[in-house]
């Protein structure tokens, strides 16, 4: 069951690259706004491969939080970066620069080395009501700490990463919510997961999640932006996975290599972070914003 997780949750993550590279590809192309924007977007091909990728994401992510632990499925969303500077280099019709190389080969195998060395086990699809009420307050509590925080700060760079950790603790609460829902709908049906309040729970967490993450990438820096967003998931999923459902992960000297595996991504992160917003930010070919001439 966690190898199934584990195909899953990077399934999930390649998903999700391709469907944030394929619809930044449509948006590129095109210099509208607001509904208009959107009603075009809808008749391109590249937007709708977006669309695919986003949804087969959440499908993936479902499935994979119904067979493992949060603390190792959120973990390996942390894939999402590099298989997104992979997708949008050539989509992009950019060279990949050398430094992203270097980020992927920090990101998997410091990967590689967190969850082989934390080895997380021992996961439930439920928790009581007593311990959920403990992990919205302080979840909700700490987005909204960050987010005040945030409107006071003057640094784009600093104001960048603490919506980003809201966003990133708001992604951490959706899992556990949906993993929570996914959970009812595979051993009760769907008129369970219907009535379930983790559903709308899940449902509200990832629409503020996605707000907020907007803003973060508005306010500031990918490079400030991405590393908080990145290490605050991972973060805050392995405490509600811990707290919650009961999951485990190895301590002891185990934490050394676990740390040396954690510092590794963040090293990686922060390069691709800068090697994606060079690919990203370059202006789109003038054939590729109007196709029909």
């Amino acid at each position: 069951m966690i190898e199934l997780a584990a195909v899953f949750a990077v399934a999930g993550a390649a998903s999700n690259a391709v469907g944030t590279a394929f619809q930044r590809k449509a948006a590129s192309a095109s210099s509208r706004g607001g509904i208009r924007l959107l009603a075009e977007l809808v008749r391109r091909p590249y937007w709708i491969i977006g669309m695919a990728g986003v949804i087969c994401a959440a499908l993936f992510q479902s499935l994979a939080l119904v067979n493992g632990p949060l603390a190792l499925v959120q973990p390996l969303f942390i894939l999402e970066l590099p298989f997104a500077l992979l997708v949008a280099a050539p989509l992009m019709h950019r060279r990949l620069p050398r430094s992203g190389w270097w980020g992927v080969g920090g990101c998997v195998a410091g990967l590689a080395v967190l969850l082989i060395a934390a080895a997380p086990h021992g996961a439930t699809d439920s928790a009581p009501l007593g311990r959920w009420i403990p992990a919205l307050s302080l979840c909700v509590g700490g987005m909204a700490v960050a987010v005040l925080l945030a409107c006071r700060e003057r640094s784009p760079a600093r104001r960048a990463a603490l919506l980003a950790a809201a966003s990133a603790t708001g992604n951490a609460l959706t899992a556990a919510l949906l993993k929570s829902a996914s959970g009812t709908f595979a051993d009760q049906g769907f008129t369970a997961f219907v009535r379930s309040w983790q559903t709308y729970g899940f449902a509200l967490a990832g629409v503020a999640s996605v707000l907020l993450l907007e803003n973060a990438l508005q306010a500031g820096p990918l490079a400030a932006a991405q590393p908080a967003l990145t290490i605050g998931d991972a973060v805050v999923s392995l405490t509600l996975g811990i707290t919650l459902f009961d999951e485990r992960i190895r301590t002891g000297w185990w934490l050394v290599p676990q740390a040396c595996g954690a510092l590794l991504i963040l090293v990686g992160v922060v390069v691709l972070s800068r090697a994606v917003q060079r690919i990203v930010v370059l202006p789109v070919p003038a054939e590729e914003r109007n196709p029909a001439t």
